[in-house]
């Protein structure tokens, strides 16, 4: 990214700095966008399937992934996936261990409770819905 330097007097300075970079990193965004639109139509396939474009750009997008358990699957194209991290208590030392629980979009319902899934974060898809699955690491015994 190239940096531009501009040298201007008083307090609004340091917002036409931040200006100069978050204009940067939209420019930034948007080539890598075109980029793999780009790869994926000049590939040697010709059917190009929706969900390629979508993966290819996500993995370009750089959004958050998580690994977890998957305990609920009673809803319509839904599940409920626990993530559980462990922390060192600020006092005593001890390591703790707390759990999260995110609702993912499960398109194809090919998940049971028990299996290790990875998710992505995505658009919101409903008021509590802003994950999707990305795949099934491990299925349940």
């Amino acid at each position: 990214m190239a940096e531009e330097t501009k040298v201007v007097e008083g307090a609004g300075a340091v917002e036409e700095t931040a200006a100069v970079e978050e204009t940067a990193a939209v420019a930034e965004t948007t080539t890598a966008e075109t980029a793999v639109v780009e790869e994926v139509a000049t590939s040697e396939e010709t059917t190009i399937t929706k969900e390629e474009v979508v993966s290819k750009l996500a993995k370009a997008t750089h959004r958050k992934s998580r690994t977890g358990i998957v305990t609920s699957n009673k809803m319509q194209k839904t599940i409920t996936v626990s993530i559980e991290r462990r922390i060192k208590h600020p006092i005593y030392g001890k390591y703790m261990k707390k759990t999260k629980k995110f609702m993912a979009h499960d398109e194809e319902q090919q998940c049971n409770e028990g299996d290790l899934v990875r998710i992505e974060e995505t658009r919101p898809l409903s008021k509590k819905k802003r994950w999707a699955l990305v795949e099934i690491l491990e299925r349940a015994k």
